[in-house]
């Protein structure tokens, strides 16, 4: 026989267990069926991304990688100081529907930069977090005691812009929450005492331990593909009132513009020269300075959602803090790029 009736093969259903509780998003093979109520997000090595709606089909090319992505709501809790974990806020996020006017979603740009393979919501609420902790650190963001009204729809304004710019999700809902009773304090108080040394002067405190080459491939990924999107976003948000500040902002596009090229021509972790490798110590050192950088991303995309509601007397101010981001990833691209005695 020549088999001519045979049914054709059906790619099985994907597992999605967990998906729009414990997952925001999880992988998708070849052949998959998006989901109803879900969309897909594809991403090739380039970083470049596309959706797909429900009901499509998922075919990648070029390498791209899938991801079904539920919308949400989600709704966490978030400890805006971490020194007063009893301090809450109750908060309702989705991730919104492709703005037509960006070239690329800012979400989707997060999965293709940042997500493993599974995006878990734990996961992604401890970023969210950090990034409202170190803003209020920094005092980019006030929340008071006794928080006045007008007090309160600035934090809220300037939070709901902190989570769209940085990770493409909006805010529904956020309502400040006491979790003393939820959390227990005293088991908080006794493992930050266990985690702090022993006084002693004469030792320095010892650095936090990691795996430079996934550490350094992960921070140098972000640093390449999110660069062009915040110079981008940095562009369009600044509008200089004089020639002055004009010619500030286009010579710190330049710079910026620089650091992307050097990113692009990095060396690898663990060469010294072709053909010569690199010690050990002297990777690890390349790789802090590739967080570094990173961190110094984060507080980049900060600062551009602050750009989005700043009026033009604070343009100066602005690019001033902007100064200071560009100088700190001048610094340590330039540091991550050098091996030891080149200096000298």
């Amino acid at each position: 026989m020549l088999n001519l009736f045979t049914r054709p093969f059906r790619q099985p259903a994907p597992d999605l267990s967990g998906l729009g509780a414990d997952f925001i998003a999880l992988p998708l093979a070849k052949g998959c069926t998006v989901p109803a109520g879900c969309f897909a997000v594809l991403a090739n090595p380039e970083g470049r991304t596309r959706r797909l709606s429900e009901g499509a089909r998922v075919m990648p090319v070029d390498g791209e990688s899938a991801w079904c992505v539920h919308p949400g709501p989600y709704a966490c809790d978030l400890t805006p100081f971490a020194a007063a974990p009893e301090i809450g806020l109750r908060v309702s996020i989705a991730i919104d529907t492709p703005d037509p006017r960006e070239p690329q979603q800012r979400f989707d740009l997060f999965l293709a930069s940042e997500a493993e393979e599974r995006l878990a919501l734990n996961a992604f609420v401890a970023a969210l977090q950090a990034a409202l902790q170190r803003e209020l650190a920094q005092g980019n963001l006030d929340l008071p005691p006794c928080t006045s009204f007008e007090e309160w729809n600035a934090f809220r304004t300037g939070f709901n812009q902190l989570l769209y710019t940085r990770f493409g999700v909006m805010v529904d809902d956020c309502v400040p929450v006491d979790l003393g009773a939820a959390r227990d304090l005293a088991a908080l108080l006794a493992a930050r005492l266990a985690m702090q040394p022993a006084p002693s002067p004469a030792v320095l405190p010892a650095q936090e331990a990691f795996d430079p080459a996934l550490e350094d491939a992960k921070a140098l990924r972000r640093l390449f593909l999110e660069l062009p999107g915040l110079m981008c976003g940095l562009r369009l948000a600044v509008l200089p009132a004089d020639c002055a500040g004009f010619r500030r902002h286009q010579e710190l596009l330049r710079r910026l513009d620089l650091v992307s090229l050097s990113v692009g021509t990095m060396p690898a972790l663990a060469l010294a020269a072709p053909g010569q490798p690199l010690a050990g110590s002297e990777q690890l050192r390349r790789a802090r300075h590739s967080r570094r950088a990173a961190a110094a991303l984060d507080e980049a995309w900060a600062l551009l959602a602050r750009m989005k509601l700043s009026d033009v007397a604070a343009v100066p101010a602005l690019l001033e803090e902007l100064d200071r981001i560009v100088a700190n990833l001048e610094c340590d691209c330039a540091a991550r790029r050098e091996v030891a005695g080149e200096g000298a």
